[in-house]
């Protein structure tokens, strides 16, 4: 049994994916550790299976890479996947455009070893960008998995919603098996598709919750491309609408049932009142201003995210229904001879 796994999630990603093999393949690992890589396919269509197939052949007895196929979209499905089928007790997630440091590996399963009660625990994300961000950039950064938050590692508090990214994510088995539940709210990224986006605080959150630490560890470093199509307004605006209307299947994680009757008002107050604010501090800056349309954008979706959510749930009822009863008044149109 491997002491660590390093699990690649890709969907059609095999341009990128043999530079991350690569990096991985130049690890400084240290000799006692036992670790192998596992690639989970999200249904590509690409040459991804070859890419891995290669380098199982050129890899035949150094590292372990074994390759796994998960046909329902979503990077949720995806990590579920790894999980039913890797043994280690430290599992490191990448996604096919994180290129980590030649001692992520070592630095990830020495820091595990370290902190027993860490739940999970995430890396340094530094941006390698294909074009210059738009100015104001840094305040939104986080959304697209760049994290630096100093040089020291820290416990993250029980603040809602500030966790570690997805990207350079490290999980304890044992905690996601215990408290992550096998059917996701959120599916996560799904082609190109960021509608159910927040599958990583969703993960994180049960985790955190369920009593087990979440750490930073700056000494794990990962690159994160960011293509030019990643911070077009477009991109951003439609990245920050979807963070916004997921925020309210993610704060009821935190509650039971009886309790979010009562915490919803409060959470729409609270949400009123920071937009209220935001539109009297930026209203001169609204026209022309990107990153400021982003954080409006933010700020607007957070506040109608239960109505999206329950019109969301009472549209797939009424479909639900719906073809019920159609199939139960549909005629037989058996050919009788």
């Amino acid at each position: 049994m491997a002491d660590f796994s390093v699990v690649i999630c890709t969907y059609n990603g095999a341009g990128n994916l043999s530079l991350v093999l690569e990096r991985l393949r130049h690890q400084q690992a240290p000799a006692s550790l036992s670790w192998e890589v596992v690639v989970v396919d999200n249904n590509s269509t690409d040459d991804t299976p070859s890419v891995v197939r290669d380098y199982q052949q050129a890899w035949a007895g150094v590292i372990p890479l074994h390759y796994y196929f998960e046909r329902q979209q979503g990077l949720a499905y995806a990590r579920r996947c790894a999980l039913r089928h890797v043994t280690a007790p430290l599992i490191g997630f990448l996604d096919d455009d994180n290129f980590p440091s030649e001692t992520w590996v070592g630095d990830a399963w020495q820091f595990g070893c370290q902190h027993p009660r860490a739940g999970a625990y995430g890396s340094e994300v530094q941006p390698v960008y294909d074009a210059p961000p738009p100015e104001g950039f840094r305040r939104i950064a986080s959304l697209l998995a760049i994290i630096n938050r100093g040089d020291q590692p820290f416990v993250y508090a029980a603040r809602p919603g500030v966790l570690p990214s997805g990207a350079g994510m490290v999980v304890r088995r044992e905690a996601w098996l215990a408290h992550v539940p096998k059917q996701p709210k959120l599916a996560g990224v799904s082609d190109r598709s960021l509608k159910a986006k927040g599958e990583d605080v969703e993960t994180l959150s049960y985790i955190r919750d369920a009593g087990w630490e979440v750490w930073h560890n700056p000494t794990m470093k990962i690159q994160h491309h960011i293509p030019t199509e990643r911070i077009q307004p477009a991109y951003l605006i439609k990245l920050c609408r979807s963070v916004g209307l997921n925020r309210f299947p993610l704060r009821m994680i935190r509650h039971r049932p009886w309790q979010r009757p009562f915490v919803l008002p409060l959470y729409a107050l609270n949400d009123l009142r920071r937009l209220v604010l935001y539109l009297m501090r930026h209203y001169r800056s609204l026209s022309g201003d990107v990153i400021c349309a982003c954080e409006l954008t933010l700020l607007t979706s957070s506040l109608i995210s239960p109505l999206y959510h329950w019109f969301s749930d009472l549209s797939m009822l009424g479909r639900t229904v719906g073809g019920a009863l159609f199939q139960r008044q549909a005629p037989d149109h058996k050919t009788v001879l």
